[in-house]
């Protein structure tokens, strides 16, 4: 066990006292701050970054544990996630044009369900201030892990212009990620969801692919899709030249959970949940990376075991502390 694991019962208690925007902004601005020497010498602390490289839609992951993303929209603490296990990280979801998401209150955690419920909204500062942050990042020496950036639709865009929108932060961030993912999926954005139509994607995703100057570009879908809309969306990505599904997004079904917040619901709830869309995009022709209710060794085991090429993390970590990517990495190997 390393000294965060021991320590984190009573850390989490402290901060839950505060709700969970406050607190994930306190947090945020915390590891913004800590300089990267910092970062790195945490990094046994939280347990190390074990290794067990593996190929992930073209690219080079140092191990099959990944940041999803969400957590940090604007990348301002990716030195810190580089350090602490994870293989790989993401960044976003950002937006061409800046915005400030939905009116608060709009995250709340429910722990007897290990979840976390918002309706964030996209809220980030923009691909341009993002591109600036990365290229900032890179020019440092960048990070022992690649990075790669979750793209979706400004609010204000109609669906009928969403391709125009892609593009322009796509080509903003080219030649600062490793990979960029595109979100059709999150339940925020009104409209959003239908871009996941085949007819949508045929028009978005080769423009993408284009605007990608040949950085893999993976698709992130919803785990409300029926199973013809998962067939149809990842056989438009193929032709596209999509390499790589993310399965899956936060859902709207509140399955045995009892909640009154509105929003997409992540966390232990939404693994039983996405596992028939995860089943269903799996016995497609495209590798899946499984997200959604991974928090701990056994159940990033079973998806691996069922198919998916990695795993990706991100509400667990509110509950199980940042010593989670080291302790999965190395329940598996």
């Amino acid at each position: 066990m390393s000294p965060i694991d021991a320590l984190w019962p009573a850390l989490r208690s402290a901060i839950f006292l505060m709700d969970a925007e406050t607190a994930h902004e306190w947090t945020m601005d915390l590891l913004a701050s800590a300089p990267r020497t910092a970062a790195a010498m945490l990094g046994p602390w939280l347990g190390g970054r074990p290794e067990a490289l593996r190929e992930v839609g073209g690219v080079r992951w140092r191990n099959p544990v990944g940041l999803a993303a969400g957590l940090d929209k604007d990348g301002r603490a990716i030195a810190f996630w580089s350090h602490i296990g994870f293989g790989a990280v993401e960044v976003g979801t950002v937006t061409a044009k800046a915005q400030p998401g939905n009116d608060r209150p709009r995250l709340w955690r429910l722990p007897e369900h290990r979840a976390l419920v918002n309706r964030l909204g996209f809220n980030n500062r923009g691909s341009e201030a993002l591109a600036s942050t990365l290229r900032t990042f890179r020019e440092r020496g960048g990070g022992p892990v690649p990075v790669g950036a979750n793209v979706g639709k400004s609010k204000v865009t109609p669906n009928e212009s969403a391709t125009e929108d892609y593009v322009t932060s796509i080509e903003r961030l080219a030649g600062l990620v490793e990979w960029f993912t595109v979100n059709v999926s999150s339940p925020h954005t009104p409209g959003l969801r239908d871009l996941q139509a085949a007819a949508s994607l045929r028009e978005l995703l080769p423009r993408a692919v284009d605007a990608a100057q040949g950085t893999p570009v993976w698709l992130k879908i919803a785990p409300d899709l029926d199973d013809e809309g998962v067939v149809d969306a990842i056989e438009a990505a193929r032709h596209a030249g999509v390499r790589a599904i993310v399965a899956t997004n936060t859902t709207l079904r509140r399955t045995g959970v009892d909640t009154p917040h509105p929003g997409g619901m992540s966390g232990r709830p939404l693994y039983p949940l996405a596992t028939a869309t995860i089943e269903r995009a799996i016995a497609q022709p495209l590798p899946v990376i499984g997200a959604g209710g991974i928090d701990g060794v056994e159940r990033a085991r079973e998806r691996l075991d069922a198919g998916c090429v990695a795993v990706m993390v991100y509400s667990a970590l509110v509950f199980e502390g940042p010593g989670l990517p080291s302790r999965i990495t190395r329940g598996l190997a």
